[in-house]
């Protein structure tokens, strides 16, 4: 699944000309801060037995393609690998036994987003966009410590989420486009379900179950990569013209044959 998600990404880039004004191609990094308003804890309790999960934090990166309207208007699209990580613990009042390890827990995106830019500057720029997503999970994941485990299902293989961005950006004039925002991240479902399991080596095994939603928010750190879009005018007069010239070459020349058996060629 790595080598396919990375296989993705050298193609896209090796076939997306970036263009500003029409089609750029951009490269992101984004790390995932873990807030308590977006239900970052969930606790999950029974007899004797309390249990915890927490996002702790994560990162995501991937490359981006914006396809320009005008200078205000724009929509992006994508591919993101994300990495959340957890950290989960089991306790028992009646042994004393608290212990607590780290889970990650994989998924991919590909959203697209309408964005709305309002100039602040000369090439200074601020971008509000909101859109959705397809976010993909690979594998079901599971953690083992001294007298338990967690268990993180796979609900679905895919779901749609919804997500939201501000931020701005710098359009520098020959060397691209530094981009500064937050993202915030919602799955239209809970993302997983959870199961905390306590129990000795040949003794019952005791179970606590939860869900986790999934939301999250990051800072955006994106670099778009420039193209004169001038000089890829230029280019397109410049082959235009050369294909009618040949063009005219082609259908104002002919072939003559000499007495002699030599063959010309005249217009």
């Amino acid at each position: 699944m790595k080598l396919t998600f990375v296989a993705c990404l050298v193609l896209v880039g090796l076939t997306v000309h970036a263009q500003a004004g029409s089609t750029t191609f951009g490269i992101q990094v984004k790390p995932v801060i873990p807030l308590d308003m977006f239900n970052k804890l969930v606790t999950v309790e029974r007899e004797h037995l309390k249990g915890s999960v927490e996002l702790t934090g994560g990162f995501a990166f991937g490359m981006t393609v914006r396809v320009g309207i005008t200078n205000a208007i724009s929509f992006e699209t994508g591919l993101g690998q994300i990495k959340r990580r957890y950290e989960y613990s089991i306790t028992n009042d009646t042994s004393n036994y608290s212990e607590s390890n780290k889970v990650r827990y994989l998924g991919y995106e590909l959203p697209i987003t309408g964005l709305v830019h309002i100039r602040l500057g000369e090439q200074m720029w601020m971008n509000a966009a909101l859109g959705a997503s397809i976010d993909m999970y690979p594998s079901e994941v599971r953690s083992l410590v001294d007298e338990g485990s967690i268990d993180i299902a796979r609900r679905y293989w895919a779901q749609l989420g919804i997500l939201g961005n501000l931020g701005v950006e710098y359009r520098t004039r020959k060397s691209g486009t530094i981009y500064l925002g937050g993202t915030f991240h919602r799955p239209f479902n809970d993302l997983a379900p959870f199961r905390l399991i306590w129990g000795k080596v040949g003794g019952a095994a005791y179970n606590l179950d939860g869900t986790i939603d999934g939301s999250y928010l990051t800072v955006d750190l994106r670099y778009y990569f420039h193209e004169d879009p001038q000089k890829r005018r230029v280019k397109r007069a410049k082959k235009q013209r050369a294909g009618a010239g040949r063009s005219l070459y082609s259908t104002t020349t002919r072939s003559v044959r000499t007495p002699s058996g030599s063959l010309i060629l005249s217009k």
